[in-house]
This record gives structure tokens, C-alpha cells and sequence, in this order.
């Protein structure tokens, strides 16, 4: 069958749909249509059996779903209607929310449904929840329509003929006179509450140190203690700010801009702070192996369960900066240092890595060496996983991972994901050739035939279509809270396998042949020779795609790609 997915942008849901709609045998194409008259002009070009919409912000023009079957995918249980659905559910606690699949008309959201699903909501951030457990929804959801589509004998149900999930209502967006944050009474709890509701976008609207900015995140801080809205500390690129009974940690902020001004990048809050910040604030710094059980906030943290070490990293965006590639490396060789003999590397619920971090790199002073500064961290890090030759080391990839941060994950000895994840491996859309040894990694674990083929074509790849392809070892079927857990159970398991440490001597003797025929350092020179052109070179597309994507702006012309269109990366 036929289908144009359409949506606002290709965000995290719209490339899972694609991927899992693809591998079923569809012909799909995805088209980005941030205005009606884009939508009709997708429809045209393609001429689809069937349209879906996974995240569309925009309304379907009369002329299309008069004509053409359309379904939208709405974040909500049947007879929730508006476009902060999810916003709402995160804002008031909601314990369980859902997905709807209706057919476009008239109303928004008030079509036919085609089919539903239901998602535990956990206490997460907004976009957490949406790549995670709504994620897994949808897809279920969206699957259960197309089939039915395709079978030509269902007829979907109205609204009114449906139990409604209770709460469930038409509300309307939710503007920042909601998520305000009232630093002199909102206890903790509600802090974090609207925290969450708002990531990673729009961020809630607040004051700081004399300027406006919407803030990022939020963690809870169980020590530290000052005056409600007073900035206590700074700990791995956060701010810890005061609330009436406690305190929180500010992962990240974005400066408000004025009518016409460019859309300001996300930044880790002090260095987006930066000169502002009080004399004398005082650095809070977690240990270089923080436990996971201590309840101190870091943004990396390790655990041990008899032989296995796990090393889980969880950054906004997975986004990883020069700081966090290097922070992240320290503790790598501070676990590789304990008495184990498998380290689980990642296993956080969300984004594993989307590699080098182009918010901090666009607003650097000369972008350009902060790309070579980040780049060349990154590529440290990887090369300390490839040349660990005293244990096995797994990565555990719990939500989705992209361009170098699937190479990271494909510089361990096996590669775990959930069975959600989505990854992208791939630079192709950012400009870029490619580094973190990935024309090494890829072709050993792929071909060069393939490995040449994904980061051509640039489309996204479904967990189980990276297990058929050899990209990941194993796709762990569990929901994403279990996943940290069934994870290490796994890698206990492994570890007493017979056999393992004969593994970790062929290992060792595979990496000596290695380097004596074709040294890792040549593979990383040869790289970087490449992407050095292009980074000090100010004409290169890449500064133009980079900043177009941390500035949310449109995207400049490039070379399209199989299949899709227009498609970036999203937050969320």
C-alpha cells in the first residue's frame, strides 16, 4: 500500500512510523508540511492509497480529507481534544494516559476513531513519556489502523460510541500563564511537576539573574537548602535553584529572544549563565562514579550487580558536548577500573546518544573549533570503549540513538536496545562525513554494502530491522521502565556464561591483529582530515544545517534522500 506520512516536523514518533510502517512492505513516503497548503501539495505529488499523520500541527485541508483517507495520531485517550493533550496529562499527574487514531474531518480531534491504545505515565518529562511509552502506543496503535484500512471491511467508530478515559476533555493550549513557576510557594513537587510538562518544549517561561528564559528539565536536589528562588550551585553544566521546601537542578535554559530575533539555542544553564552567575556560587560537583542509589542528582551514574558494572548517562536531548564526552570518559576509566567483568554501557530509558552537541557548538564564540573540540572528544571516548580489552562491554540502548551516538553504542563488544528504539545511523543531514571510527565499526558489523547504503539513504532504522542487519546483537522486549533492570539480569547472565572469558582473550589477541594491520589511529586521522574541511570551511552546508536545526528555523536545500523529505532530527 501507498502511504504519505505527513507531519510538522520528523520527530522521534514520525521516524518510528515510518521505519515500522517501511519494514511491514509498505511504500512510504514522509513529507514534512509545516503549512496547509503543504499537505496538499504532498498529496498531489504521491498520490497515497492512505495518509497518516503522527504528529501534525497544522490542519488537513478540506480538499484532502474529503477525498482521501486521513488519520491522525492524537496523544490522548478517546475524548481528549486539543493540542497540549500531553502537556495537560504530565501537568495534573495523570497515572495513565493513551492514544488515539481518528480519521480527519471537520473538528479537530472529533473524527472516527480507527484505534487506541493505553500507556502507563510515569513521572517523567513530557518528552520522555512521548518517545517512550506513548511512543510504544502509537506504533500499536497506528499498525492496528492500517490493517484495518487495508482490509476494506472495517468501519471506524464514532467518539460518542466509545467509553472516554475519565478526565478526558477538550481543553485548550496551554499557554505560559499555566506552567508559571511561583519560586515563594510552589512546594518541590509542583516545580517539577510543571518542569516536566514542559520539556523540552516550549520550556516554562521564568526570571533569572535580571533576564528571561524558559527552563529545561528538572531534578529534584534532597541536600542543599536557600531562599526560594535562590541559585545555590552549579554541578555538570546545572544550576540548583531554591524552592519553598527544597531544592531543584536546572539541566538546561534557553534565553527568550524578542520579536525577530534568532530563536536562541538550549544550553547547559551555566554556561548559559555563563559571566551572570553570582561570585562565590559554589560547585557542587557529583562524585566520578556517582551511585545510582546515593539520590544525589548527576547526570551519569553507576551501579555494580556481582560481575557486571553498569555505566548509565542520561543527557538533555542526547546531545553530548566536549564536557560531557570528557566527564563521561573519566568515569568509563574509573569503571573500567572496578573488579567486574562486563560493563553495561548506557541503559537510561531515553535517548542513549545523539552525538556531538550542536546547541553548545552554534553558540560558542567560533563554532567551528568548538565542533573540532567536541568531535575530537567524542571520538576519545569511543576509542576508549574499542580498545578495552580486559572485560566485555555491552551498549544498552534504551530509547533512540543518532550519528556518532550509534557509533558510540557500536564500539562495544555487543549491542543491546529496547525493542522502541529508533536509530539513525547516519550524518548525511547535518553535512557531515562522519567520525568515532564508524568507517570502521559500521562495515564490521554490517558490510560495506549496507553500512554504505544507511548512511546514503539517511532513514531511519527500527530496532528489529537493526537486529536482521547485524547493527545491534539483541532487541530486549520490555516495557522502558524494566529496561535498566532486564539489562543487567542479561549481562549477569552473560558473564557466567561458559565461554566468556575466552571471549575477553579473543578479544585481546582481535585487537593486537587489528592494530598491527590497520591502527585505529589511521582510521581516526583519515576521519577527521575530512570533517576538519568541512568545519573550518565557512561555506560548507554544515554551519547552515546546524543552525537551522538548534534555531528551529526552515531548512536550507540539500541532497534529498530515499524516501523522505525534509527530514530532521526533532526533540521530542
Amino acid at each position: 500500500m501507498r502511504i504519505l506520512l505527513i507531519a510538522s516536523a520528523y520527530n522521534s514518533l514520525t521516524q518510528r512510523v515510518h521505519a515500522e510502517l517501511r519494514e511491514r512492505g509498505h511504500g512510504v513516503h514522509a513529507e514534512v508540511t509545516p503549512r496547509a497548503r503543504d499537505v496538499s501539495g504532498a498529496v498531489d505529488r504521491h498520490a497515497p492509497d492512505l495518509i497518516v499523520a503522527p504528529m501534525l500541527r497544522t490542519v488537513v485541508p478540506r480538499a484532502v480529507w474529503t477525498t482521501r483517507t486521513c488519520l491522525i495520531v492524537h496523544p490522548g485517550p478517546v475524548g481528549d481534544r486539543g493540542p497540549s493533550s500531553l502537556d495537560w496529562a504530565v501537568h495534573e499527574g495523570a497515572a495513565a494516559w493513551g492514544v488515539t487514531v481518528l480519521q480527519a474531518e471537520e473538528e479537530m480531534d472529533a473524527g472516527p476513531v480507527w484505534a487506541t491504545a493505553s500507556c502507563p505515565a510515569p513521572r517523567v518529562g513530557k518528552s520522555d513519556l512521548y518517545r517512550n511509552e506513548l511512543s510504544d502506543a502509537a506504533v500499536d496503535a497506528v499498525l492496528t489502523a492500517v490493517d484495518r484500512f487495508a482490509s476494506g471491511t472495517y468501519t471506524p467508530l464514532g467518539q460518542g460510541t466509545l467509553p472516554s478515559v475519565p478526565g478526558a476533555r477538550t481543553r485548550p493550549p496551554m499557554r505560559q500563564g499555566v506552567r508559571r513557576i511561583d519560586w515563594a510557594a510552589d512546594p518541590t513537587t509542583t516545580v517539577l511537576r510543571k518542569l516536566r510538562a514542559a520539556d523540552s518544549q516550549p520550556g516554562v517561561l521564568d526570571e533569572l539573574l535580571g533576564r528571561e528564559w524558559f527552563l529545561h528539565g528538572g531534578h529534584a536536589e534532597p541536600r542543599l537548602r536557600g531562599h526560594p528562588g535562590e541559585l545555590l550551585a552549579t554541578r555538570a553544566g546545572a544550576v540548583c535553584r531554591a524552592t519553598v521546601d527544597g531544592a531543584v537542578w536546572l539541566p538546561e535554559l534557553r534565553a527568550r529572544t524578542g520579536a525577530g530575533a534568532p530563536r536562541a539555542c538550549k544550553l547547559p544553564a551555566a554556561l548559559a549563565l555563563a559571566a551572570g552567575l553570582p561570585a562565590g556560587l559554589r560547585e557542587a560537583p557529583a562524585p566520578v562514579l556517582p551511585s545510582a542509589d546515593d539520590g544525589v542528582w548527576s547526570d551519569i551514574r553507576y551501579r555494580e550487580e556481582g560481575a557486571v558494572g553498569a555505566l548509565s548517562f542520561s543527557f538533555p536531548g542526547g546531545a553530548m558536548s566536549a564536557d560531557h564526552c570528557r566527564r563521561l570518559l573519566d568515569a568509563y576509566r574509573a569503571a573500567c577500573d572496578r573488579p567486574t567483568s562486563v560493563l553495561v554501557l548506557g541503559g537510561a530509558r531515553d535517548f542513549f546518544s545523539n552525538g556531538i552537541h550542536l546547541g553548545v557548538i552554534e553558540a560558542a564564540p567560533d563554532p567551528a573549533a568548538e565542533s573540532w573540540a567536541n568531535i575530537n572528544a567524542m571520538n576519545d571516548l569511543v576509542e576508549a570503549v574499542l580498545t578495552t580489552t580486559d572485560r566485555l562491554v555491552v551498549s544498552a540502548i534504551g530509547g533512540n540513538a543518532a550519528a556518532g551516538g550509534v557509533m558510540l553504542a557500536l564500539a562495544a563488544d555487543e549491542v543491546w536496545c529496547r525493542s522502541g528504539s529508533v536509530l539513525n545511523p547516519h550524518y548525511r543531514r547535518m553535512g557531515l562525513t562522519g567520525s568515532e571510527y564508524w568507517t570502521y565499526s559500521l562495515p564490521r558489523r554490517v558490510g560495506a554494502a549496507t553500512a554504505e547504503r544507511l548512511t546514503r539513504e539517511a532513514l531511519p532504522v527500527s530496532a528489529r530491522r537493526a537486529r536482521e542487519t547485524g547493527l545491534v546483537d539483541r532487541v530486549v522486549e520490555c516495557v522502558p521502565a524494566r529496561f535498566a533492570d532486564e539489562v543487567t539480569r542479561l549481562a549477569e547472565r552473560w558473564s557466567a556464561a561458559p565461554g566468556a572469558q575466552n571471549r575477553v582473550a579473543a578479544k585481546k589477541a582481535e585487537h593486537e591483529r587489528r592494530e598491527a594491520v590497520a591502527p585505529l589511529a589511521v582510521v581516526r586521522e583519515r576521519e577527521l582530515d575530512r570533517m576538519h574541511t568541512i568545519f573550518f570551511d565557512p561555506e560548507a552546508p554544515y554551519h547552515a544545517l546546524r543552525r537551522a536545526f538548534v534555531r528551529k528555523e526552515p531548512t536550507p536545500d540539500r541532497p534529498p534522500s530515499t524516501g523522505a523529505r525534509s527530514a530532521d532530527l526533532a526533540d521530542s
